[in-house]
């Protein structure tokens, strides 16, 4: 069906002979990469909107991504002061420094800026801007699955596919996205004339599937004495591209790039993700679901539903058995945390500063907690305690039943945003500020902190699940070090970084708890010993995949592992041999936590699948 849409669309704006160009020659500045926060981000910024101002044939200024070097709040804040004095229209998109690492997020862009995409005519042109995360998870770029219905309803309501089109996004349209082609495809159904983006800090020409791309350079000087930012000049049959150097001067054009009328003869194509291997697969699907955005949250289950949650704000159950909706709670942020059920109450925190007790049956409202910030950390339940983590430096275990707050530890650094585990009576996690804590799970006192040594907050061992097993505490970051952490004290025991298996934050421990599994940049999936006294890797799954990002935690069944990627292809080893037992890929974008049933397995991916399989 889809095909059929794009094939009469493209017809159509090949017949439309009449529909040549016709706008009048305008002028616009593309500023990208401007990373407030970084070390000289405030005063380049500063510096091009001074020169901005100066100029007097400029109509408008877009901002493509990477505004801040964080995604903090008080970054967003500098960066909305200093364009506050810029006298130009002003249009902008996040980019993956703004979304990433964000405290709220990614909540907070768009209060701050009234928006993450944008669509308006100029002078006879149309342009659209999309978001491109990745929101929160690290992995490769998606334009987020809320951003694609909303171009499909912009199309809609702007009927005329003859009006030359420019699109925006910080990634390139290429593989650097996920879901590149469902945003090319949606692009060729329209007057496509050029696509640009930053991310890359230079100027560079591309070919995304014959839509002339054009990545900018960043606004930072970097090693010159000023920063920069690139003048756009369309005329009647070209676009012109050149770097202004604030109050300097104005190069000359570095690219001319002609206009025309996109025809059915441009659709040449990259190669498409493959999902051939879902017809020999041993895994057979039971139910799939569609959402309508993103899914960053994993998912928990009891006996009848099914509990997950997306970017749009919504927590919602499934039916078990069938995939069917069963209801909804629509809260007032993008949920990342996972919802956990737990004695009848499905606990979850949101990006709009709550915390949910919401009910497993009904979906109503039960109670909620009010934090000053973010809550972005998925519960561990137990005992009728629920363990969750925010954005304000606070921790709280939480009555699950009556929503009071039994205790709350306000000495975290950074924020949490990951899922904390829960052992010898301690309550285990990290935060994006190089901590890591345990915390004695009746008082809530600190038992002790651990610390990588980092000054980089990028380094934080923030996104694994950490693992326990042999009174041991075992995590790894994007530093690529593996580190087994003695459970009483909190002292070093082991810490290790191989350059032949670069770990980032995907762990996991075996049935038998005697192997803690790890995967490696490099796609391979790693064993290490619980007693080992260094990384001594004694077992290695089969298995070799791409170039590998996703920090979704490991799980093991008694004869299976279960190896997420960032790609929607789902592994499963024979935890004995490492022989693959079967793969499936459920879409092209990251694997979400797991969850693993008797015999099934259900799991989604970044971009709104959800899929059961049984095995």
């Amino acid at each position: 069906m889809r095909k059929s849409i794009i094939k009469s669309a493209f017809c159509a704006l090949f017949l439309c002979c009449t529909s040549a160009l016709t706008a009048q020659t305008f002028k616009f500045a593309q500023v990208t990469d401007t990373h407030v926060g970084g070390s000289t981000g405030a005063d380049d910024l500063r510096r091009t909107v001074a020169d901005l101002n100066q100029q007097k044939d400029i109509d408008f200024v877009i901002l493509s991504g990477d505004v801040t070097e964080f995604g903090s709040d008080e970054e967003l804040a500098l960066a909305k002061r200093i364009l506050d004095s810029l006298q130009l229209p002003l249009y902008v998109v996040p980019g993956n420094h703004d979304s990433n690492w964000s405290e709220s997020g990614a909540n907070s862009f768009r209060k701050v800026f009234g928006g993450e995409m944008f669509f308006f005519e100029h002078k006879g042109f149309q342009f659209i801007g999309t978001t491109s995360g990745p929101n929160m998870r690290m992995s490769p770029g998606q334009i987020p699955r809320e951003n694609l219905v909303w171009m499909d309803s912009v199309f809609k309501a702007n009927p005329d596919a003859s009006k030359p089109l420019i699109a925006i996004n910080h990634y390139p349209l290429d593989s650097s996205l996920n879901n590149w082609y469902e945003a090319i495809d949606r692009l060729k159904t329209r007057n496509v004339q050029l696509a640009t983006c930053g991310h890359g800090h230079i100027n560079k020409l591309y070919d995304w599937e014959r839509i002339p791309g054009v990545m900018v350079r960043s606004n930072l000087r970097a090693k010159d004495a000023v920063g920069g930012y690139n003048i756009l000049t369309i005329s009647k049959d070209s676009v012109f591209f050149q770097v202004r150097k604030p109050l300097l001067q104005t190069m000359d054009y570095w690219l001319k790039l002609p206009l025309k009328q996109l025809t059915a003869s441009n659709n040449q194509q990259i190669k498409r993700p493959d999902y051939s291997v879902n017809k020999t697969s041993k895994a057979r699907l039971v139910w799939e679901y569609e959402d309508h955005g993103d899914i960053g949250a994993g998912i928990s289950a009891d006996k009848k539903h099914l509990f997950t949650a997306n970017t749009v704000g919504e927590v919602y159950a499934l039916n078990l058995k069938t995939g069917k909706k069963a209801w909804t709670y629509k809260t007032g942020g993008k949920v990342y945390s996972t919802p956990m059920v737990h004695q009848g109450i499905v606990v979850v925190g949101s990006s709009d500063h709550y915390i949910y007790g919401l009910d497993a049956k009904t979906g109503q409202l039960k109670w909620k907690i009010e934090a000053t910030k973010a809550v972005l950390g998925s519960p561990a339940v137990a005992n009728g305690k629920a363990f969750i983590g925010g954005s304000e430096g606070v921790f709280w275990a939480i009555d699950v039943k009556t929503g009071k707050v039994i205790w709350s530890f306000s000495s975290v650094k950074g924020y949490v945003s990951t899922q904390p585990t829960l052992a010898d009576g301690k309550v285990f996690f990290g935060s994006w500020s190089n901590g890591f804590y345990a915390l004695n799970q009746q008082t809530g006192k600190l038992e002790w902190e651990w610390s990588n040594g980092h000054q980089n907050r990028m380094f934080s061992a923030a996104a694994v699940y950490p693992v326990v097993a042999n009174n041991r505490v075992f995590i790894v970051a994007p530093d690529r070090y593996m580190t087994a952490i003695d459970l009483q004290t909190g002292k070093t025991i082991w810490r290790e970084k191989k350059d032949d298996y670069r770990v980032r934050e995907s762990l996991g421990l075996s049935a038998d708890h005697q192997m803690v599994y790890a995967k490696t940049m490099d796609g391979e999936l790693i064993g290490v010993p619980v007693n080992s006294e260094n990384m001594d890797i004694t077992w290695k799954a089969k298995v070799r995949l791409p170039y590998e990002l996703a920090p979704t935690a490991i799980y093991s069944d008694k004869k299976l592992t279960f190896m997420p990627s960032d790609k929607g292809l789902m592994t499963a080893v024979l935890s004995k041999s490492g022989e693959t037992a079967w793969q499936y890929k459920v879409s092209n974008g990251m694997i979400n936590p797991p969850l693993v049933l008797k015999n099934k397995i259900v799991f989604s991916s970044m971009d709104g699948k959800i899929v059961m399989l049984s095995y």
